[in-house]
């Protein structure tokens, strides 16, 4: 049913706009077919890839198939929105004039366009609206692969200990290596980590889009992340698509902690600090053993330490009611990766992107650390998050 719906809205998006593209040339006979033919291929090659990559066949040519496919889809989809605003500003104004010319306000003849002056409006606003789209995409492809913005959040708790003050905390978040992110890109990342020296490192799933097998090479950059308190994990939708318990296991290998509905408990110069993680909010569709149980990863930890959950999706935090957690970050809505679509995940998503308060938790939704699909960023750039602990001062202004 879901390749059903996914195949609806891209016949729909491509059919739109192939029907616009093509109307100013009228064309016959064999520029016609290969037309169709070129934009048929465009919206069949990213779920033709994905499937392919589900069924095993992960390799470079399919990679090319996703990268063209991926590629195509983030143009299409800004042209789809500029030719329904084209449309709907071109059909407010056909029911305007209609209007005026019932009403008799102004001359209808003067009204009239010739009609080779409007196919060549016509053709102009389409080339138009693809040239500025096709320019968008390569903005946005550029934006996608550069090095992902550092941003700086101070998160100030009542119940922390002196000696936690300035503790550094820095967050991944959907990475994705696949398809069309490679060993190149999260090396990238993890220099980027490292340099900022953190006391902690939290990644808060979708690490990968493919099985361990075919990725085992790409992902071997993150063994370098370097914390001095330990490098933290929790699994992502992605994983439980790509074979979570190689990649729960991969981790481990790579040096990190996978927090399975756990907590660990850490000893910072005399101080506590709690260090909690979830399964995916998704995880028990494909493995009933991975439900995510916030209650099951607080069990044990007192009341009066201050806490850190990790967890891959925002909406994790309607389970936490009645919990002491101070801070939940997360990841998974990429913040909508660009315009004008994070409008649509905001709305979504109670928490999109940034930090919010719910009750006396705070919760930080990362916009993600590399992409999905489309290698598109549009007004909402990549992201490595860095917290400091502060102490709140209550009485402070």
């Amino acid at each position: 049913m879901f390749i059903i719906v996914v195949l609806i809205v891209l016949a729909i998006l491509y059919g739109y706009v192939g029907a616009r593209l093509i109307a100013p040339f009228a064309l016959i006979g064999s520029g016609h077919y290969l037309f169709w033919g070129i934009i048929t291929f465009l919206a069949v090659a990213p779920i033709g890839g994905m499937i392919l990559r589900a069924r095993g066949a992960e390799n470079q040519i399919v990679d090319i198939l996703l990268w063209i496919g991926f590629g195509g889809l983030g143009v299409f989809s800004l042209a789809f929105v500029a030719f329904l605003i084209r449309d709907f500003g071109w059909f407010t104004g056909f029911l305007s004039l209609k209007a005026f010319k019932s009403l008799s306000i102004i001359d209808s003849q003067s009204m009239q366009m010739d009609p080779e002056r409007r196919q060549f409006l016509l053709m102009s606003m389409n080339m138009g609206i693809l040239g500025v789209t096709s320019l968008l995409g390569g903005v946005g492809f550029f934006q996608a692969r550069r090095k992902a913005e550092i941003v700086d959040v101070d998160i100030k708790l009542s119940n922390m200990s002196p000696q936690l003050e300035g503790l550094k905390v820095v967050q991944v978040s959907d990475l994705h290596v696949g398809p069309t992110i490679k060993a190149d890109y999260a090396q990238m990342v993890v220099d980027q980590v490292n340099s900022l020296n953190p006391d902690l490192i939290f990644f808060t799933g979708d690490m990968v889009d493919g099985s361990v097998d075919h990725l085992s090479d790409d992902v071997e950059p993150l063994r370098k992340l370097n914390a001095r308190y330990g490098k933290y994990f929790v699994t992502g939708n992605h994983e439980y698509y790509s074979g979570v318990d190689q990649w729960v296991h991969k981790v481990g290998e790579l040096g990190m902690i996978n927090l399975h509905n756990e907590h660990r408990m850490l000893n910072i110069d005399g101080a506590s600090l709690a260090i909690a993680g979830v399964t995916d909010l998704m995880a028990h569709n494909v493995a009933k053993s991975h439900k995510t149980d916030p209650h099951k990863a607080m069990e044990g930890v007192p009341p009066a330490v201050p806490t850190l959950m990790l967890a891959h999706q925002p909406g994790t935090a309607e389970l936490t009611k009645d919990l002491s957690i101070d801070l939940m970050v997360t990841g998974h809505t990429h913040g909508g990766q660009y315009i004008p679509f994070n409008l649509a995940v905001s709305r979504v998503h109670q928490y999109s992107a940034g930090l919010y308060r719910q009750g006396n938790m705070q919760v930080y939704v990362n916009r993600g650390t590399g992409y999905w699909g489309p290698p598109l960023r549009l007004g909402v750039p990549s992201e490595i998050t860095q917290f400091t602990l502060r102490k709140d001062d209550p009485g402070s202004v």
